[in-house]
């Protein structure tokens, strides 16, 4: 494997904050081509009631800050759900997805210790994904 790209990996500010509406387009923007252009899935199921309040990161590449990956991450009554990983062909060689994985864990300790969770206790999160992915989310 080649190194990769520099890159950065950043949350998309939340709900009202400045550049939210432009980097959640950029999340939307690599989610299409990778589910709706290359695996084929209708456009019309890409974006869903969960998307609005729902963090999303985004990996891009810098100094360009070319988006070439994303992961959402929702919380729900008494879990985190993981979803919508993307990571444009081209750059799935470099490991992206398990990068994005970790930001996501990372984000759901923080937010999980912010809501008063014990840093003893773990926080509950599950994976909606394609069936061919189980074996990397396994991982």
């Amino acid at each position: 494997m080649s190194s990769p790209p520099a890159y950065e990996i950043i949350t998309v500010p939340p709900v009202g904050q400045p550049g939210r509406e432009e980097l959640r387009q950029q999340c939307y923007d690599v989610r299409i081509d990778v589910f709706h252009r290359e695996q084929g899935f209708p456009l019309d199921t890409e974006i869903d009631e969960y998307d609005e309040e729902a963090t999303h990161i985004l990996l891009r590449l810098v100094p360009s800050l070319k988006p070439v990956g994303t992961i959402r991450c929702v919380k729900l009554k008494d879990y985190y759900k993981l979803s919508r990983l993307a990571v444009l062909k081209d750059y799935r060689k470099y490991r992206f997805g398990a990068a994005l994985v970790q930001s996501l864990h990372d984000h759901v300790k923080a937010d999980a210790r912010a809501s008063g969770l014990a840093a003893s206790d773990a926080a509950k999160v599950i994976a909606h994904s394609q069936i061919p992915v189980k074996g990397f989310y396994g991982k």
